[in-house]
Formats: structure tokens, C-alpha cells, sequence
């Protein structure tokens, strides 16, 4: 018995140790999978960050290159125009010059001509006149030499001043492709630094991605992934959490418990269950697939998680089991790519959808089946705000009806009270000052003092004569005086 005993207390032991282990394990799972979470959050919205800023630097880049190249082509037009008109200038100068030999030319041969000349005169008439002559030849000579070498200077200086404005423009020029070539190499110098730096970023931002990729795969990642951009959505649509819609509701049933993702309130009390789901796995595969072949392969299966996602939330029969629920219920897609790609390999799948009451929404189409319960939340609430104008309105229209009753009452009254006061005013004078009148004529002292005369009431109460107060059965009141003495 004791053995016994003691095997018993030893399987407890054994049960609650094991016990133990499995809670300390779920509850560092639940911690792995939040941090999980965290980091994935972060590393999407760094990655989204460094994109955008090497968007912005590539941008930049184009920018810069296209105004370096736009100043080359400006320049090396203005090279072109100074290089013709440098040609035009050394045409014309070359001809200058051609022109000059031409006459240097003629001047040697005129001074040959007139040497074979007087060589050929005779020797006596040389001899007499060959003094004089000679002089007046070389006074002649020298006269045309100079003429034709200021001439040549002139044209020299000329030709000098025509071409040194063209040398310093292409000195100019020169100086500025030397610069523009400066600035050229330093922008592809830059742009190769940003290039190198864009490459390794892209580097960077593959290898995030692939981390980014490989915790998607993870089920309770994409899972809380879904539920982040369902709760997105519904934000944007401006529905307010609790009050339009409120998340992971569980409903007892008799074989178990339903948890939707989301339940959103419909007027009259109805409301729309919605799921978030995230097949995603054979979407990454298809996405990173190397050839055609394969990527169909991956969508069919993709597309077959997709229905086999529908099937089995039909199954759940929300409608039969949430209150005032719709007969179909919304199955949440996180991103618009994931039901193209089911679609692009199974067109038939919003049909078969449809035949199990479940409708496939996307952001895009869940904000606008959103927006349009947002707007009969309006119409409800401008319904019930017209029937409690009415409410008001038939209570104001009753209060209205009593008063007026009141009213006629209170006149009716009034008249009386006129009619009595003139009756009274009526004895008063006919019965009651004919006597008074009699003391001062007894010698009765007054005191010197007159019996007053009070006077009847000319005035009566006006009658209502509105047709809502008229046809009760009662005459409206007489705006006539009336004056009755008593007889």
C-alpha cells in the first residue's frame, strides 16, 4: 500500500513539474513572439525611411547631372561658333598675306625689269646720265619700298587686331572646359560615391528585407501583421474603436467559442463579423521564384490557401450564431497583391466565395464597405433625431391644445367676472347712490366729500378665433361689451 502511495505522489510530482515547464516555455514563446513583433515594426518603417531618403538622393543626383550636361552642351556650342569664326578670320588673314607676296612680288620684278633696262642702254649714254639716273632709280625705289612696307605694316597690325579678340576668346573657352572638365570629373566623382553608397544600401535594405521575409513566414507574426493593418483600415474609414466596432469579441456556442478578428456595428443593432486572414507563404515563394514555372505552381497553391481559407470561415456560421449578423461574413486580406494573385490563378474564387457567404475585401474595398456604414450610422442617427423631433413636436402640439383649452376657460371666466362687476356696478347706481344721495339734502354732514361713480368695464377679454382652438363644441368668446343692470 505504502509503494503504491508513493508511485502515486510520485506521477503528481512528475504532472505538476511538467505543468510548470510548459507555462514557463508558453510564456517566453509569448515574449519572443512580441519582441518579434516589435523588431518587425521597426525594421518596416527604417526600411520605408531609407528608401525614401535614397529616393530623394537619387533625385538630387539626376538633377545635378542634368544641369552638368545641359552647361557641357552650352559650351561646346560656343566652341563650335568661335571655332568659325576663328576659321573665317585665318581665311581672311591667309588672303591678307597672299595678297602681300603678290605685290612684294611684282615690286622684285619691276626692279629686275628696270635693271635689264638700263643694262641695255649704251655705255655712253649710261656713262653721262648714269649719276643722276642711278640716284632718281634708288630715290624711287626706296619711296615704293617704303610705301609698300608701312603698307604691309598696316595690314600686319590689322590683321593682328582682327585675330587677337578670336585668340582671347579661345582662351577663354579653354579655360572654361578646363573648369567645366574640373567640375564634370568632381559631379561623377560625387555620383559615384552616391552610387556606391545607393549600392550598399540597396544591400542593406535587401538583406533587411529578407529578415523582414523570413518573419512574415512566421505565423504568429503575419497573423498580428494582419490584425495591425485591419485595425488600420478601420481607423482611416473614421470608425472609433468600442463605439463602431470592437476587436476579437468571443461568442459562446455549443460546440465551442467563436473569436472574430473584428465585429462592426450596423444600425437597427446588425453587425458584420470580419476575419483577417494572411496566406502568405506560397505568395513569397511565387514572388521569389526563378522562373515561370515555378511562380505559376506557387500562385495555384497560393490561390488554393486562399479558398481553402473561405471554406473553412463559411463553416464557422457567424450568422447563426451572433445576433442580428448578416448571412455573409468579410474575410480581410492585408494587402490588395494577395487576392490578385489568388485571382490571377483562380478567377473563380469571389463566385465560390459568394456561394459560401464569405466576401473577400482588401484595404481598398473594406474602406469603402467602412465608409458606407459610417454613412447609414449618419442616416440612422439623422432618422432617430427626426423621430425624436417628431416626438417633440406631437408633445409641444398637445401641450399647446391644453393651453389653449386653459385659455378659452380663463376667458370665459373673465366675461363672467365683467358681466358680474357691471351687474354690481349697475346696483350700485340704481339702487344703492339714490339713497346716499339723500343725506346731504337731510343735513347728514359728509364731510365734504362726494360719492365717487366707479363705472362699468367697456373693455372684454379677446376670443381665440385660431382654427386649431375653434370646433370644440364651445362658441368662441364675444369681443362685445356687454353691459346687463340688474333689474
Amino acid at each position: 500500500m505504502e509503494q503504491v502511495l508513493a508511485l502515486v505522489a510520485l506521477l503528481v510530482g512528475g504532472a505538476l513539474g511538467a505543468g510548470v515547464m510548459w507555462l514557463i516555455c508558453a510564456s517566453r514563446s509569448a515574449q519572443a513572439v512580441q519582441t518579434a513583433r516589435t523588431e518587425s515594426a521597426a525594421r518596416l518603417a527604417d526600411l520605408e525611411a531609407t528608401i525614401r531618403g535614397r529616393d530623394e538622393t537619387v533625385e538630387a543626383l539626376r538633377t545635378g547631372l542634368a544641369e552638368t550636361e545641359r552647361a557641357r552642351d552650352e559650351a561646346r556650342a560656343a566652341i563650335a561658333e568661335r571655332d568659325v569664326a576663328l576659321a573665317k578670320l585665318q581665311t581672311q588673314s591667309e588672303d591678307l598675306v597672299a595678297r602681300l607676296e603678290d605685290e612684294r612680288r611684282l615690286i622684285e620684278e619691276a626692279r629686275t625689269q628696270l635693271s635689264d633696262a638700263f643694262k641695255a642702254l649704251s655705255a655712253e649714254a649710261l656713262k653721262s646720265n648714269n649719276e643722276s639716273f642711278l640716284a632718281l632709280a634708288q630715290t624711287t625705289l626706296s619711296g615704293y619700298h617704303e610705301s609698300a612696307q608701312a603698307d604691309l605694316e598696316k595690314r600686319q597690325t590689322a590683321i593682328e587686331g582682327l585675330v587677337k579678340p578670336v585668340q582671347q576668346a579661345l582662351d577663354g573657352v579653354g579655360k572654361e572646359l578646363k573648369e567645366l572638365e574640373v567640375r564634370r570629373a568632381s559631379a561623377y566623382s560625387s555620383i559615384e560615391e552616391q552610387v556606391k553608397a545607393m549600392r550598399e544600401g540597396q544591400q542593406a535594405l535587401r538583406s533587411e528585407t529578407a529578415s523582414l521575409v523570413t518573419a512574415l513566414r512566421r505565423p504568429e507574426v503575419r497573423g498580428r501583421w494582419g490584425e495591425l493593418q485591419l485595425r488600420r483600415v478601420v481607423e482611416i474609414a473614421g470608425m472609433i474603436n468600442r463605439v463602431d466596432f470592437v476587436e476579437q469579441p468571443t461568442t459562446d456556442t455549443g460546440d465551442g467559442r467563436l473569436r472574430p478578428d473584428m465585429i462592426v456595428h450596423l444600425p437597427e443593432g446588425r453587425v458584420i463579423a470580419v476575419d483577417s486572414k494572411v496566406p502568405l507563404h506560397a505568395y513569397l515563394d511565387a514572388v521569389q521564384a526563378s522562373d515561370d514555372a515555378a511562380r505559376q505552381a506557387k500562385l495555384i497553391e497560393h490561390a488554393s490557401l486562399v479558398r481553402k481559407q473561405v471554406q473553412a470561415l463559411g463553416r464557422k456560421s457567424y450568422a447563426e450564431h451572433l445576433e442580428k449578423a448578416p448571412d455573409f461574413v468579410v474575410l480581410f486580406l492585408p494587402g490588395e497583391n494577395l487576392l490578385s494573385a489568388a485571382l490571377q490563378a483562380d478567377p473563380t474564387l469571389i463566385e465560390s466565395a459568394a456561394a459560401d457567404d464569405v466576401i473577400l475585401a482588401t484595404p481598398t474595398t473594406l474602406i469603402g464597405l467602412l465608409r458606407a456604414i459610417a454613412y447609414g450610422w449618419r442616416q440612422e442617427q439623422l432618422a432617430e433625431n427626426a423621430r425624436r423631433i417628431s416626438e417633440v413636436g406631437r408633445e409641444l402640439y398637445e401641450r399647446l391644445s391644453t393651453m389653449g383649452e386653459h385659455l378659452t376657460t380663463l376667458g370665459k371666466n373673465l366675461q363672467r367676472a365683467t358681466e358680474a362687476y357691471n351687474s354690481a356696478i349697475g346696483s350700485f347706481e340704481t339702487r344703492v347712490l339714490v339713497s346716499a344721495r339723500r343725506f346731504p339734502e337731510l343735513g347728514v354732514p359728509t364731510g365734504g366729500k362726494s360719492l365717487a361713480n366707479p363705472g362699468a368695464i367697456e373693455v372684454v377679454p379677446r376670443a381665440l378665433q385660431a382654427p386649431e382652438f375653434m370646433g370644440r363644441g364651445d362658441e368662441p368668446l364675444s369681443s362685445e361689451t356687454s353691459r346687463e343692470g340688474v333689474e
